[in-house]
């Protein structure tokens, strides 16, 4: 037996035992931030948009010190639930500047790699279709209208990334997933359209009548 084998092994055990207490608490931050950005999500779908960005605060200050536990520890740093989380928060941000009417936050504003960037963008531009279809109900179709023009824009952009699954964490697969999405919304807005179309022109004959 090498003369040092024990202590080359005794040194690798505090960096494992590092490793091993990051991820446990790394676990328990990734619960609790997609928890969050699911509720703020809810918030911005329900238009209270105070408690939204409340949350949104919250949520950054647990990314950074879901960052801070994290970044000493490459190996669990990208692993995919980290990324997961990640992807959820960029997603709540993301679908609040949308429906604010803001300018979208960059990833280096955000601090986040490219693929859960796109992939959080996809996921805000799904989340938009339950949005148009909520204010449809409400009779604000000009709004609804601009909303699945952004729908379309996003679509158009995201799928110019044509790059391999592992670079970009199965980007495309979501994005032949969001195209179903718009194509539904789309049709969606095209038939509430028509029914609009006509029950005014009902209207109109109905006032022709009564003269």
């Amino acid at each position: 037996m090498p003369e040092n084998l024990s202590e080359v092994i005794a040194s690798l055990r505090p960096r494992v035992d590092d490793v091993h207490a990051a991820r446990e608490e790394a676990l328990q931050t990734a619960r609790t931030i997609i928890q969050r950005s699911a509720k703020t999500i809810k918030h911005l779908h329900r238009e209270q948009f105070d408690a939204a960005e409340a949350l949104l605060d919250e949520l950054r200050s647990l990314l950074d010190e879901y960052y801070r536990i994290l970044r000493p520890f490459p190996m669990i740093f990208y692993a995919p639930y980290v990324q997961t989380a990640v992807k959820e928060y960029v997603e709540a941000v993301l679908l609040h500047a949308v429906l604010r009417k803001r300018p979208l936050p960059t990833h280096e504003e955000l601090d986040v790699e490219p693929p859960a960037y796109l992939n959080g963008l996809c996921e805000a531009a799904s989340e938009l279709r339950r949005y148009v279809l909520d204010i449809v109900r409400k009779g604000r179709f000009g709004e609804a209208q601009h909303l699945v023009e952004v729908m379309e824009d996003i679509y158009d952009e995201l799928v110019t990334f044509d790059y391999p699954d592992a670079l970009l964490s199965n980007l495309r697969q979501s994005v032949d997933g969001y195209r179903a999405v718009l194509e539904r919304t789309q049709n969606d807005l095209a038939v509430t359209s028509t029914q609009l179309e006509l029950i005014e022109e009902l209207r109109l004959a109905r006032e022709r009548q009564e003269r």
